[in-house]
């Protein structure tokens, strides 16, 4: 079992990193080469911008690189409590740029011929316990009468034809949901910028940014220093640099997946017919979906905890066993791949996106649905800052710090047993 992301070593090496030496000048100044990051080098580069990415480790290595490669439509949250929180109107304008990140992808893998494997096989999600059936129905019908008439509900008898698993109680399909390869993706997208003339440095953090009296940025690296008209920063759960207003604001969250062999086509088609995105109801989520090479990839919030060899270890063993309560017919199935790392959440679960009252811009927080938001803020942020600011859907929302948080998140354990008993009792 390879304890490294199953994106990263199923991908080439990232083949334009910048030769040339860290220094000068730049319009632009990208911090972080995620999705975020390469998608807006990519937007900036198109317009004629001179872009740096720097990147403390390489092209798509972070939060990026640790998804389950699902492109989904819709929110983290339920729709019609997030209707009722916030309104209809406001509801239907989120949900739809959500949408419109799924095509972002889709518009750039074809743009720029991302071999990435890119298909909208749709997404369902499944309700572990009846009750939650219940939530999924009334929020379908508001769902399919307001903002998404592609949504619809399976019965747990119709289920047979969406999963090989008795686990669920039926569940909801988003039909333009999407899945791809997203390390191939991430790096064709630094592929693209890069030829545009985007220089991407990687092996290169941040250490210093500093607001000069002309009014530019002063950017500090190891390798050297980069006068800045703007700085974007792309990199939410970075523990390098000068950071601390977003670590005060950002939850680092533990995500862990496994990997299966490769599975036959009649094995694969006994499970998961549709190829479907699979997640399901709980507060502690599990989400599953099969891989180009007919693997199964499982994944979830094994456990609550800072990803290191050790702790994935031993969340891959609790992935395994909720693998096989789902699939109990896998359990001759060897787990090739397991790895975890720190995704960035916001207390909400909502992202944010912006412009600081010191100038620097920022898109972070996308709480396990960046594949798609990511990329479609790297290409709107790209638009904000050229001055259309009217076209950024998290521009009004607010973000105060969390009372207590410091950067490190002592009280994880205490939110993942919180979690844990709500699972267990509702």
């Amino acid at each position: 079992m390879k304890l490294t992301s199953y994106w990263l070593d199923t991908v080439a090496p990232f083949s334009g990193r910048s030769r040339q030496p860290v220094g000068g000048k730049a319009d632009v100044v990208i911090v972080g080469a995620g999705l975020t990051g390469t998608s807006a080098a990519l937007s900036l580069a198109r317009k004629g911008a001179d872009v740096v990415v720097l990147e403390a480790d390489v092209v798509g290595s972070q939060a990026s690189g640790r998804s389950g490669g699902m492109c989904n439509n819709g929110f983290a949250q339920d729709y019609r409590m997030m209707a009722e929180a916030i309104g209809i109107e406001k509801a239907n304008t989120l949900y739809r740029a959500f949408d419109a990140g799924v095509d972002t992808v889709e518009r750039l893998v074809q743009e720029e011929d991302i071999d990435c494997s890119f298909a909208r096989n749709g997404k369902l999600k499944l309700a572990a316990r009846p009750e939650h059936y219940d939530k999924l129905a009334r929020t379908q019908e508001l769902l399919a009468r307001q903002v998404d008439s592609d949504t619809y509900m399976v019965s747990r008898e119709g289920l047979a034809g969406e999963i090989g698993s008795d686990r669920y109680y039926g569940g909801m399909v988003f039909a333009k949901s999407a899945g791809l390869h997203v390390g191939r993706f991430v790096r064709g997208l630094g592929e693209a910028a890069a030829r545009r003339g985007a220089q991407i440095h990687e092996q290169t953090p941040v250490t210093g940014i500093r607001r000069t009296a002309s009014g530019s940025f002063e950017v500090t690296t190891p390798r050297g220093k980069i006068e800045a008209g703007q700085v974007l920063l792309a990199s939410g759960i970075s523990g390098v640099g000068p950071l601390g207003w977003f670590r005060r604001r950002i939850i680092p969250v533990g995500s862990f997946i496994i990997a299966t062999e490769p599975l036959s086509d009649e094995r694969l088609n006994q499970i998961m017919p549709r190829r479907r995105m699979a997640t399901d109801t709980k507060n502690i989520v599990n989400y599953f979906r099969h891989l180009p090479d007919n693997r199964l990839l499982f994944g979830g919030r094994a456990r609550f905890a800072v990803s290191d060899p050790e702790s994935d270890v031993k969340s891959g063993k609790l992935l395994q066993a909720a693998l096989l309560d789902v699939f109990p017919q896998l359990a001759d199935v060897r787990i090739d791949y397991c790895w975890g790392g720190m995704v960035d959440m916001t207390r909400d679960r909502l992202p944010r996106a912006g412009q600081r009252q010191d100038g620097l811009y920022y898109s972070m927080g996308y709480s396990g649905h960046g594949t798609q938001m990511a990329t479609y803020m790297g290409t709107v942020m790209a638009e904000v800052m050229d001055g259309n600011v009217d076209l950024n859907p998290w521009r009004d929302f607010d973000w105060p710090a969390i009372p207590g948080h410091f950067g490190k998140p002592w009280f994880l354990p205490i939110v993942g047993t919180y979690y844990h008993l709500k699972d267990r009792f509702t």
